[in-house]
């Protein structure tokens, strides 16, 4: 099939023109801000001066569950953290005690960021940790690359605010 070519004053796009740029769709970002005070009656966060905190909740709080949860409920983690190769696999003991200490550092300011899951692949070893929030899995990517260096790679989709690390060493 032959296509015709462009009526007068246009010209053929791509995605990468930037000139349909796509919202970001969230849809673990609430639309808008609960009612203050919400707690999640699930891991007890509060919602509380525009942000999730981690205090008591008063006995008249709205209930609503908080995205991190939502997330792991679903199953829909945000930052993919893989790391593999012989130096991770001799020193896995110690990286993860870091990535575990990394999380507990960002969760107790910030209780939205919290890692998902950890799951080894026993074949290769490699080591695959999923996390509620894009920037704690670029915080426990940095805490890493500053105590052993290695070889990273990273991937933003921005449409689906989800990141990709890769770590290896």
């Amino acid at each position: 099939m032959k296509t015709k070519g462009a009526p007068p004053g246009y010209h053929q796009i791509t995605h990468h023109d930037g000139i349909f740029k796509e919202y970001v769709h969230d849809a673990y970002k609430s639309k808008g801000k609960p009612l203050e005070p919400t707690v999640c009656p699930q891991c007890g966060a509060v919602f509380h001066e525009g942000r999730w905190q981690w205090r008591h909740a008063p006995l008249d709080a709205h209930h609503e569950i908080c995205p991190a949860c939502h997330r792991t409920r679903d199953q829909y983690p945000a930052g993919f953290l893989t790391l593999h190769g012989p130096f991770f696999l001799s020193h896995r003991d110690e990286i993860m005690h870091l990535v575990h200490n990394e999380e507990k550092r960002e969760r107790t300011e910030h209780p939205l960021k919290r890692i998902m899951a950890v799951e080894v692949e026993e074949e290769d070893g490699t080591t695959l940790v999923t996390t509620t929030d894009i920037h704690l899995a670029r915080k426990i990517d940095e805490a890493i690359r500053h105590a052993y260096q290695g070889n990273l790679e990273f991937h933003y989709n921005p449409e689906e605010n989800l990141l990709r690390v890769n770590w290896a060493h």
